[in-house]
């Protein structure tokens, strides 16, 4: 299997408001992938859905636990790598199993948790090369942080 590439695209919501995270996955927002594949799939309702996780609206504990599956907030086994577009990911989220190893991370088993009849199993899965998994997160948890202190002065 081919490693995909990951960043995360974190800038304020609206004017100014709070972070918004949004994996992009080889270049694409994540939003924009999981739409494209629910209209694909004939899934109702689809499109314009998802948006990005606010960490100021849910305590999910630090962005490199919750993106390698360790999130102590993170409802069962799997967690929520989109939210809703309303900006609370309890609404309408997209979860999925994360699975760290020494060499990758892996995610997949992709769900809509309030609609179980849908089928995400051609969704995914995507695999990460560790260092550069790494890489993006610690340039995540560093836009956070500045955010944080920018918020504080």
């Amino acid at each position: 299997m081919t490693s995909n590439n990951i960043d995360f695209d974190c800038r304020p919501r609206g004017d100014g408001g709070p972070l918004v995270i949004v994996p992009r996955i080889d270049g694409a927002p994540l939003t924009a992938l999981i739409d494209g594949f629910e209209t694909e799939a004939g899934m109702q309702p689809a499109g314009d859905a998802y948006g990005g996780l606010i960490p100021e609206f849910f305590r999910f504990g630090p962005m490199q636990d919750h993106f390698l599956g360790r999130s102590t907030h993170a409802r069962g086994p799997k967690t929520p790598v989109l939210g809703c577009e309303c900006g609370e990911w309890g609404c309408w989220p997209l979860m999925a199993r994360i699975t760290p190893t020494a060499d990758f991370v892996t995610w997949d088993a992709f769900e809509q948790p309030h609609r179980s009849t849908r089928e995400y199993t051609a969704f995914g899965p995507f695999q990460f090369a560790r260092h550069p998994y790494d890489e993006a997160l610690y340039a995540l948890s560093a836009v956070i942080d500045s955010a944080v202190d920018d918020r504080r002065t």
